[in-house]
């Protein structure tokens, strides 16, 4: 029990600052929503490791990662909006995952809002080198990204691979919502992209500011509702989870609207 609680506590860490840290540049993109349209899509590759009996992680995180390649892929033939790609990629995985799992309700539960009471060590070992790493990496790009976000053909003339950059982001977010499941579920997880990163965007006088901040509130938010839900074992650790960040953003309302009417 002691260990199965450390070990969810530690996933909560990595993957709340991963999450956050990513999460930070999709609210600048104006992205948030995809973040969270593109965490459903790894559904039916849960539902396949339930059904085929292997670690079900692992297949949500390879349905994920080739639908994500083949929106970008559509994108660029296509040049349709990314955000309409991921809404209709989104809704087929959620019917596809719903009926893969019909006869499996307690899976199908565990896949939408998460139970991280089942974490063995390797889910952890996982989880804090991905989420390192995807930090790692995206802040070799992250100048790069922001670069390509205020005006393409600028990324461009400066020698910038805009395409391949935002793949290689796409792949990092597609990882990081991958083990993020564990805690919160396909259903919530895109939470953990987004609102740490809207709350940090009420303090932070600078992007750089903005960044940590958001890997900081991110891991709050996670540690918060993994601890609450091991005093209250009847509640998915999911919605704590949320709970836990919606309180931190309507803190840094307030105190962002203090600190106007100081001014």
């Amino acid at each position: 029990m002691i260990e199965t609680v450390f070990l969810s506590l530690l996933i909560s860490i990595f993957v709340g600052a991963s999450a956050g840290y990513l999460g930070s540049l999709m609210v600048l993109e104006k992205m948030a929503l995809v973040g969270d349209a593109l965490s459903h899509v790894a559904l039916p590759g849960l539902a396949i490791g339930y059904l085929l009996n292997f670690n079900p992680f692992i297949g949500g995180f390879a349905f994920l990662f080739v639908s994500a390649v083949m929106i970008w892929y559509v994108q660029r033939v296509t040049k349709l909006s990314f955000e309409a790609l991921v809404g209709a990629a989104f809704t087929l995985a959620l019917a596809v995952g719903i009926i893969l799992l019909r006869e499996d309700p307690e899976a199908l539960f565990e896949a939408l809002f998460g139970d991280i009471t089942k974490v063995v060590l390797t889910d952890a070992i996982i989880a804090v080198v991905v989420s390192i790493a995807a930090i790692l990496l995206t802040r070799v790009v992250y100048r790069k990204l922001v670069l390509a976000m205020i005006s393409e053909d600028l990324a461009i003339s400066k020698g910038i691979d805009v395409a391949k950059t935002n793949l290689l982001y796409l792949f990092l977010v597609s990882v990081v919502v991958a083990v993020g499941i564990k805690i919160v579920g396909t259903l919530l997880v895109g939470f953990l992209v987004i609102v740490p990163a809207i709350a940090a965007r009420n303090l932070s006088p600078n992007i750089f500011r903005y960044t940590r901040a958001s890997a900081i509130f991110g891991v709050i938010s996670a540690l918060s509702g993994v601890s609450l839900a091991s005093y209250f074992p009847d509640f998915a650790p999911g919605p704590l989870v949320v709970f836990s960040g919606i309180a931190i953003f309507a803190i840094t309302v307030v105190i962002n609207k203090i600190k106007k009417l100081t001014v």
